[in-house]
């Protein structure tokens, strides 16, 4: 629902600034933002530090909204993933891409996409992560959206922060054979704000293509080490990649685009 002042209006006295209204509007707005507070803790503190020059009451509506309303599809994305994409027609344009999944079905995750892992992070797009044998069986036209994994984890470029190396090895062992669709809904490289059309992305498949710069800022930041993973998961086989995927290594590739068409009544 959209709030407009007519919403939550406050009443002024003539000459005195707030009135009473006004007053008492603030204070129930900082009384709900305290109990909210105390209900959730961390959450609350979490929700507070975002939404730049959003009014009290907003503030006061989202930490409510937290405490009360229950979120499935949020609460079971247990998996942090941490990578990069680049535009399927670019390779020059690379971003860091930071994931939260859930493995919905043995053969599909599904993953949303955000720039960075904090309270205030950008929604950036989607990624669907299906298995070797569900992507062979694609229409071969599909097949040209997605990108393989195998360089991704056997290089150690995605990484699964904060997870023990043992733990981390066993969830690669199951990745490095999977397919991934993704798209950006938000160019965030070269937007600060969602405009355009959703972009398809890729991923890398060789030494020498990811912005080793990329790299460094990621590992530093995250206190990772892209050099010791990719040793530790030496052991994993490296498999073939199927027939039909990475389709710009041809040097032929797709992209989305915005197609005027008439209207069907």
């Amino acid at each position: 629902m959209a709030l407009t002042h007519s919403t939550y209006r406050t009443r002024r006295t003539h000459g005195h600034g707030r009135g009473p209204a006004a007053s008492i509007g603030i204070g129930v707005a900082a009384g709900m933002t305290a109990a909210a507070g105390l209900l959730f803790g961390r959450k609350a503190a979490t929700i507070s530090k975002i939404g730049k020059g959003h009014p009290l009451k907003h503030r006061a509506l989202d930490l409510a909204a937290g405490a009360m309303q229950q979120k499935y599809p949020l609460d079971a994305m247990s998996t942090y993933l941490n990578g990069f994409h680049m535009y399927a027609d670019d390779m020059g344009r690379q971003v860091e891409a930071t994931h939260f999944c859930i493995h919905l079905r043995h053969d599909l995750h599904q993953c949303v996409i955000f720039d960075r892992n904090a309270p205030d992070a950008r929604l950036i797009g989607i990624e669907y992560i299906i298995s070797e044998e569900r992507f062979r069986g694609l229409p071969e036209d599909e097949k040209r959206l997605w990108h393989s994994h195998q360089y991704e984890v056997k290089s150690g470029s995605l990484t699964a922060p904060g997870i023990p190396d043992m733990a981390e090895h066993a969830y690669f062992e199951d990745l490095v054979t999977t397919y991934g669709k993704t798209f950006h809904t938000w160019q965030y490289d070269r937007d600060d704000f969602p405009l355009g059309i959703p972009q398809l992305m890729m991923g890398f498949t060789e030494d020498g293509q990811v912005s080793d710069d990329l790299v460094r800022d990621r590992d530093r930041r995250l206190g990772v080490s892209t050099a010791h993973k990719r040793q530790n998961r030496a052991d994993i086989p490296m498999p073939d990649v199927a027939p039909g995927a990475n389709a710009w290594e041809s040097g032929r590739t797709v992209r989305t685009r915005i197609e005027e068409t008439d209207f069907k009544r």
